[in-house]
């Protein structure tokens, strides 16, 4: 038994329009799971790795697909989408399936089930680290570190690891997870990987909900403090939301920065717009984008992909010489 070459992953689509994979797909999938973990190893070791991280176009496009392993399973109205594994597998490898899109950000049982499909040859793999501040938890700012190390991450062969911030100054559990993420960077630029921090400020309301916090100043200050993490800042990279005023949010640092998706919208070309003009900011390189695309209203992944691809490259065109750019 082996993993699935790379020219048999190619998605199907179902009577709706939605992404699927062939029945030969997923019951090789969980044939393998079952009786040869092995695979697992050899599929890591055997993965050929991009040139670099960012694209030729000097974009970085990463589909994201941690949302689970923090019990995160809606999207849009569907309270249950991303329990459904054979469909959030077949919506990963359509969206992977564009040219447009560099690779995937995931924990280890998705990117290594995306592995054993052949579906991430030659894409960026950025591995999930800090997982255990469950959706909906009473200890849901503990933002533990559950997933990939740098250990593993090096041993993997991926490009780098993700971790959580979520900072909330009324919750103690927020300076463990400084701690943390500061321990995470250090031991992934040791290795010459990828440390990408998604800091986010949150205010516990009186009900005991937590809302993210996108004015200027409080996101200014979370990508402040993410900055400073760690023994150096040389392989960090941030991963933040679009905002009202991305002009001053963005130039609160000189790090590369990848726009995150969030939650979906009920409107997905507002979306598009409003990442497209966080997108133009010079510090800004990519998109880092999961429920939006993976569970777009009309159902059509690829069309959704294709559009956030549009908006990227637009952007980028738009935005400013970088320094150093030729």
């Amino acid at each position: 038994m082996t993993a699935s070459p790379a020219s048999d992953i190619i998605t199907g689509e179902s009577l709706t329009g939605e992404p699927t994979l062939s029945d030969a797909q997923w019951h090789g999938l969980l044939t393998n799971r079952a009786k040869a973990p092995h695979l697992v190893k050899q599929a890591y070791a055997a993965r050929t790795r991009p040139p670099a991280v960012l694209s030729r176009k000097e974009t970085l496009f990463l589909v994201a697909a941690d949302h689970p392993a923090r019990g995160a399973l809606s999207s849009g109205g569907n309270a249950m989408a991303m329990a459904d594994r054979r469909s959030l597998l077949a919506r990963l490898c359509a969206a992977l399936e564009h040219p447009d899109v560099d690779g995937v950000l995931g924990t280890p049982d998705v990117v290594e089930e995306l592995l054993l499909l052949g579906a991430l040859e030659g894409k960026v793999v950025i591995g999930s680290m800090n997982r255990g501040g469950l959706d909906g938890a009473s200890w849901t700012m503990d933002d533990r570190f559950t997933g990939y190390d740098a250990a593993s991450i090096t041993a993997c062969r991926l490009e780098g690891g993700k971790m959580l911030l979520r900072i909330d100054d009324q919750d103690p559990s927020t300076a463990g997870t400084i701690e943390g993420c500061a321990t995470a960077v250090s031991e992934l630029a040791a290795q010459g990987l990828i440390a990408m921090v998604e800091p986010l400020p949150y205010h516990r309301e009186d009900d005991g909900r937590h809302t993210l916090l996108k004015d200027t100043r409080s996101l200014a200050r979370a990508i402040a403090i993410a900055s400073g993490l760690g023994t150096t800042s040389a392989y960090t990279w941030l991963k933040m939301p679009s905002c009202d005023e991305p002009e001053a949010v963005f130039a609160a640092t000189t790090l590369p920065c990848v726009v995150l998706g969030g939650v979906p919208g009920p409107n997905p070309a507002k979306d598009l717009v409003s990442w497209g003009r966080a997108l133009t900011q010079p510090t800004v390189r990519g998109l880092v984008v999961g429920r939006s695309l993976l569970y777009p209203p009309d159902g059509d992944v690829r069309a959704a992909v294709g559009a956030a691809a549009t908006v990227l490259q637009t952007a980028q065109s738009q935005a400013p010489v970088q320094a150093g750019a030729q």
